[in-house]
């Protein structure tokens, strides 16, 4: 990642997009390097320019921002460009599928200047971030109602202590109140959250939540 926070702005609403490039730019160590409006030049401008985050509208004409999420985490060229996914609604249906599609976190449009840049302080960082008064809720009603839970595979190799962690990290935990929960230090909590990304695959904490709940382990809660 360069020094500055290497911003592609993705929305087909001129208006908003004017107002995410005034608050980008004018925030130190950040900068808007592109905006577009719809998801297939999303997907052009991010493999032409390679942005550190793409703030990426779910509803956009051409290609939806689901789409072009997937076509950017699915590209090895692009292994370094992480995507906030944005949308007006917290129950939009869109945004499971965005999160499956690779997205790293989603956040409100309406939400507080200085969390949506906080956000993006985080997503660049190679950490997720999600919406934290809509996540649980919104993830456990697509788990269910897809039919996704089930006892995964992929699961399989991972101690009782990592299990503990990644039910913890689904119900919206930092790495500091884990380490409250547990009675552990925060550099043990780091070390299981490093190893849980490792053994399953994931890119973030974003996609540890996904597995957490499509594998059913977040609804049975902690291992006994």
């Amino acid at each position: 990642m360069t020094e500055a926070v290497r911003v592609l702005i993705a929305d087909d609403q001129a208006l908003l997009r004017g107002g995410f490039r005034v608050l980008i730019d004018s925030t130190p160590g950040m900068e808007v390097i592109g905006e577009v409006g719809n998801g297939a030049r999303a997907v052009e401008l991010a493999r032409e320019l390679k942005p550190d985050v793409v703030l990426m509208d779910l509803r956009m004409p051409v290609m939806d921002g689901i789409a072009a999420t997937r076509e950017i985490c699915s590209d090895e060229t692009m292994a370094g460009v992480r995507v906030l996914a944005l949308t007006m609604f917290d129950m939009d249906d869109y945004v499971y599928p965005a999160l499956q599609a690779g997205a790293s976190g989603f956040m409100l449009k309406d939400a507080s200047p200085s969390d949506l840049l906080a956000g993006i302080r985080v997503i660049a960082t190679g950490e997720g971030v999600l919406a934290p008064t809509v996540t649980r809720r919104l993830i456990a009603n697509f788990s269910r109602s897809d039919e996704t839970a089930r006892s995964a595979p992929r699961l399989v190799g991972l101690t009782k202590r990592e299990q503990e962690v990644l039910v913890l990290i689904a119900n919206g935990l930092s790495n500091a109140e884990i380490s409250q929960q547990l009675v552990v230090s925060l550099p043990t909590v780091k070390t299981h959250v490093s190893s849980l990304l490792s053994k399953l695959h994931a890119r973030d904490r974003a996609q540890l939540v996904i597995i957490a709940y499509e594998s059913g382990l977040a609804e049975r809660g902690m291992p006994t």
